[in-house]
């Protein structure tokens, strides 16, 4: 059984919040201060307690430190884990988190990534926030770390270099290939090293997974805001296997459809052949009889996101609707490979799935126009030798 911390940064991630939230969500702060103590640096302590942001409660992680200006490299955080003798996981992901850090900082600053010298991420009370956090996801047994779209403020932050935007430059660079989204918030949501946490720990992003929830916790960040509880939620459970037909197992795509009432035939099937040429998986059209008993078709398009805007646009373009509608929806695909087989000389694809064999249509209409042969008998030689044992897969 896999163990799993989904985080859900709906007010964004910051290191105490992470801290805090595992420590809600059951990690026992003494075991967390336990291992703590076995980094080599003094002048710190951990105290967590209940709080309540927007009227929802949630555990304050507060990291109090006795320290001036000393700005430690990476190299040098690397070398304090390493003389620290934590378990295994706790020193390869506290290890990782700076490494992330550390490779970004040296992009921004165009310094090699062990030279990077961290500013605030070097301080002690970020250290213990990074360690610690690591510490509690060991306590509670997490084998992998996953996470939801992580928000993001907006503004200027006061940072050792000056006044920098928000999100920080750090945290953007941290964040790529994440899913995120900005609000209206002036002011920090996600911390660079709440981005880090997130970059080097989570193994995959998106809804909460299939699991079995043990325990749920929040970790509340500093300040007050106005509409929205300031806490990071995190929900710890057993991973489940999700099977087709459990929400969120299956592949993402978009359906578009729009309404057409004053089209012909022709028109409609050159705009299916139109969406496809644009990248949609599948399109069709649906007769319907629209209102004062028009009669009417719905134009459909299934396409994966990234090319919603160019089938979306043919949509319209090609059919003169005024509008088009969009809803998210999940497929599970049977699998399937192709084969190619000969008919008189001339290859013919075959698609092959459990139980079934269905020669491709453009393939076998091509073969007949060429041999004179009629199309349903090219497609009943095209199967009858892929079941022969003919052709190789594609």
């Amino acid at each position: 059984m896999t163990r799993v911390a989904w985080f859900n940064g709906f007010s964004g991630i910051s290191g105490d919040m992470a801290l805090g939230a595992l420590i809600d969500a059951g990690a026992a702060v003494d075991e967390v201060r336990d291992m703590l103590s076995r980094l080599p640096v003094d002048g710190w302590s951990l105290d967590a307690g209940p709080t309540l942001r927007c009227g929802l409660a949630g555990t304050k992680a507060r990291v109090e430190a006795k320290e001036g200006t000393v700005h430690r490299t990476a190299a040098d955080i690397g070398s304090m884990i390493a003389a620290a003798g934590l378990p295994e996981r706790v020193a390869a992901r506290s290890l990782a988190v700076f490494n992330a850090l550390a490779e970004v900082e040296g992009r921004l600053h165009a310094r090699p990534p062990s030279e990077v010298h961290f500013h605030e991420v070097g301080a002690i009370d970020s250290i213990v926030d990074v360690v610690g956090t690591c510490a509690a996801l060991e306590v509670l047994g997490i084998d992998e770390v996953r996470s939801g779209s992580v928000a993001t403020g907006q503004g200027m932050v006061e940072s050792a270099h000056g006044l920098i935007p928000v999100p920080a430059p750090a945290t953007i660079a941290l964040l790529v290939g994440a899913p995120t989204h900005g609000t209206d918030v002036p002011f920090e949501l996600t911390t660079p090293t709440g981005a880090a946490l997130l970059a080097a720990l989570v193994v995959d992003w998106g809804p909460m997974p299939a699991m079995v929830i043990e325990a749920t916790g929040y970790g509340a960040g500093d300040r007050d805001l106005e509409g929205r509880p300031n806490l990071l939620q995190v929900v710890v459970g057993t991973s489940v296997e999700a099977g087709p037909g459990t929400p969120g197992s299956g592949q993402e795509l978009v359906q578009l459809e729009v309404n057409v009432d004053d089209a012909t035939g022709e028109t409609l099937a050159h705009a299916i052949a139109e969406c496809l040429a644009a990248g949609a998986n599948d399109a069709w059209i649906t007769p319907m009889v629209m209102k004062k008993g028009r009669p009417a078709h719905t134009v459909s398009a299934l396409c994966d996101p990234a090319t919603v805007e160019a089938v979306a646009g043919v949509l319209t373009a090609e059919t003169g609707s005024l509008g088009v509608r969009a809803h998210s929806v999940e497929r599970w695909a049977v699998p399937r490979t192709m084969h190619v087989v000969e008919v008189d000389g001339h290859p013919v694809a075959v698609k092959v799935s459990a139980g079934r064999a269905k020669a491709e249509h453009d393939d076998a209409a091509r073969v007949a126009r060429a041999t004179g042969r009629p199309l349903r008998e090219v497609v009943a030689l095209a199967e009858e030798a892929w079941r022969n044992g003919a052709g190789e897969p594609s």
